[in-house]
């Protein structure tokens, strides 16, 4: 049972696993300054962590179990950064000619013993993207058990399933950093803390005319929370249930308001809603949308997109966004934010509503397949890297392509600039 504080704030004993090898190589794909400040400063970001919120209002997390696992023979030097935060660190050397640590069967180990000890955890928290801990999650929620998962590079869609709550690895780069290191004006998800949305909410907060209500009511701010920690847009349905959960009386008139649309735009109006959708502006638009812009794919295509989470674009409008992406890192500099909004421009300027999050996607996924947009790669090189990495995500997902599927994935995730 979680306990409850003086100020009926929910508290969580929560037990937290970092797989510090996976978490720390995925970041410095991703971000390298993020992965300094991971391995650097884990008190500030476990700070950050121990407070957060869900469709059942805040909560902070205690976290009675701090544990890290490592391979000392190439991280030796981050120890001492988690042992004075007060992790309990388990060096984990190779025991293969391979080279892969022992930290995943350590991790599982320890976990089980957890879930099995006196003291009942309410949640557990992986620091990992690796899929194979898919089962270890099963069963903290078999036991009834709420489950966080951490990742630094993209996850198995059946790994985040079993998640109650999932921080990207966007939202880990963010987390991690400092407020002076932070990326100016890139979008921050409430998933991880009840500070991320107070600033935007403040602006809002008066009363709207007519309503009952401010940003701070139950009803917003459940809104808020379930919109903006979405990694993509949500189904209005949803949003709207989540309303009513956080505050009954809505179910019947929308507080005056006749519907939920119209008591969305006059008591949320930081979340945008259109096609039976609900999304955060800073992070998405309608070209996100499920099925915008007439796509329809064949089952191939559309049995790739629904098992890795790629965007759902056709030919034409990959060829677009990886020629936008190649032409803008050879004249600007590459910095993730910055490149990700003007390719998202450049694309809609071609007449392709090409959404942001469609192109922090492809990005991510190129960086993470290792190829430097900062050396100025060709389009048919940044192609070529992103129809690796979307085969990659297939036979992650065991969906297990033939040769002739390979090909058409290919030539259709290139946008046409490969051979097939």
């Amino acid at each position: 049972m979680t306990t409850e504080t003086s100020s009926s704030v929910r508290q969580l004993r929560c037990a937290l696993f970092v797989d510090f090898d996976n978490v720390y190589i995925g970041l410095q794909r991703l971000d390298p300054r993020a992965a300094d400040a991971f391995a650097g400063s884990p008190a500030h970001w476990l700070a950050a962590l121990e407070t957060g919120s869900d469709a059942d209002g805040e909560f902070t997390r205690r976290f009675l179990i701090r544990s890290c696992y490592l391979n000392p023979s190439t991280f030796s030097q981050f120890r001492p950064n988690f042992t004075r935060a007060g992790f309990s660190v388990v060096d984990c050397p190779s025991l293969t000619q391979q080279g892969k640590s022992s930290a995943d069967i350590n991790l599982v180990l320890d976990a089980v013993d957890a879930l099995s000890a006196q003291t009942r955890y309410d949640e557990f928290m992986l620091l990992s993207a690796d899929a194979d801990f898919t089962p270890l999650a099963l069963r903290f929620r078999a036991a009834d058990r709420r489950v966080t998962i951490v990742t630094a590079s993209p996850a198995a869609s059946a790994y985040r399933a079993v998640a109650d709550t999932v921080i990207t690895a966007d939202e880990l780069a963010e987390l991690v950093k400092h407020p002076d290191e932070a990326i100016g004006n890139e979008p921050v998800a409430e998933t991880v803390s009840q500070e991320r949305g107070q600033a935007a909410t403040s602006a809002a907060g008066r009363t709207p005319k007519g309503s009952g209500q401010t940003a701070d009511s139950p009803a917003p701010r459940a809104v808020l929370r379930l919109v903006r920690s979405a990694e993509r847009p949500l189904n209005g349905g949803a949003v709207a249930r989540a309303a009513q959960q956080a505050d009954p009386g809505l179910a019947t008139g929308w507080d005056g308001a006749g519907g939920f649309n119209p008591w969305l735009a006059r008591n949320v109006p930081q979340v945008a809603a259109a096609s039976g959708f609900v999304w955060d502006p800073e992070r998405f638009s309608e070209a996100d949308l499920p099925g915008q812009g007439g796509v329809d794919l064949p089952p191939l295509q559309r049995q790739v997109v629904e098992v890795t989470d790629i965007p759902n674009l056709p030919t034409e409008r990959y060829r677009i966004l990886l020629t936008a992406l190649a032409d803008d890192v050879s004249a600007e500099p590459f910095d993730r934010p910055v490149t990700a909004r003007r390719v998202r421009d450049a694309c809609q300027a071609a007449g392709a509503p090409i959404g942001r999050g469609s192109v922090n996607t492809v990005i991510s996924g190129i960086l993470y397949a290792g190829l430097d947009l900062a050396a100025k790669p060709t389009a048919k090189k940044v192609a070529e890297v992103w129809a690796d990495n979307v085969i990659g995500l297939c036979r992650g997902a065991r969906m297990e392509p033939s040769p002739a599927d390979v090909a058409a994935i290919r030539s259709w995730v290139s946008g046409g600039l490969l051979k097939r």
